[in-house]
């Protein structure tokens, strides 16, 4: 790959991110509303377990208007980082959940090892996250077959290492680099043709974070991602 090709890459991503993000901003802005407006005006008279659902709304929209925030900003150069000790398993925990309701995979499962704790941005890191755990969500061997993903972390003096395994077609080792190339997608025969920026997404994100990511294919099917992060 050239580095003007790299190049026209890396803007496209940060154009896509910025106008995706302002545009977010306003219904956002309106759900954020209309949830406190709901939970001021009816709090006291729906019952506990609806209430939670109001609450969740608002929180769930908070956390979107502050990852939208960060993009925009990452997009035009100058990243705003808020850097906080995340709970890497609740943080995996919190984006399994919600991509099965995303990605139709109603047998996959997850197995996580002992995640340990980070210090970095939980917004950005949880976007990382999400968006390999897709892939591997999405790119199964056949229809019927039940994705298997496997998370790991481990910590030394200087990085965090986190490994993300699924048990998909794998990639050959001449294209291992070009899945984090915007739009480029290696498709069976006959599937739906994605946009293909998750993972060219992901590294200029993990980029922002200060740390890497790469994508091994140890067996014949399967692969596994690795982010590392600075400690």
């Amino acid at each position: 790959m050239s580095p003007s090709t790299t190049e026209t890459d890396e803007t496209r991503i940060k154009r896509f991110l910025a106008i995706a993000s302002h545009d977010l901003q306003s219904p956002l802005r309106h759900i954020a509303m209309y949830a406190e407006i709901l939970i001021d005006e009816i709090g006291d008279s729906i019952d506990a377990e609806h209430l939670e659902y109001l609450n969740t709304i608002l929180a769930k929209t908070q956390a979107a208007q502050e990852l939208t925030k960060g993009l925009i900003s990452f997009a035009s150069g100058a990243p705003r980082l808020v850097i906080s000790d995340v709970d890497t398993k609740l943080l995996v925990t919190q984006i399994w959940a919600e991509l099965r309701f995303e990605v139709d995979a109603p047998k996959a499962t997850i197995e996580t090892g002992d995640l340990p704790g980070i210090r970095t941005d939980a917004g950005i890191l949880g976007l990382v996250l999400k968006n390999v755990m897709a892939n591997g969500l999405m790119h199964r061997t056949d229809a019927d077959e039940a994705c298997r993903l496997t998370i790991e972390a481990d910590v030394d003096a200087t990085h965090w290492t986190i490994h993300i395994s699924d048990n998909g077609p794998g990639i050959a080792p001449e294209h291992q680099e070009s899945v984090f190339t915007a739009f480029w997608s290696l498709l069976p025969e006959g599937a739906a043709k994605r946009p293909g920026l998750g993972l060219a997404a992901a590294r200029e994100l993990v980029t922002a974070l200060g740390g890497t990511i790469s994508l091994t294919s140890p067996a014949e099917t399967g692969s596994r991602f690795t982010i590392r992060l600075p400690v």
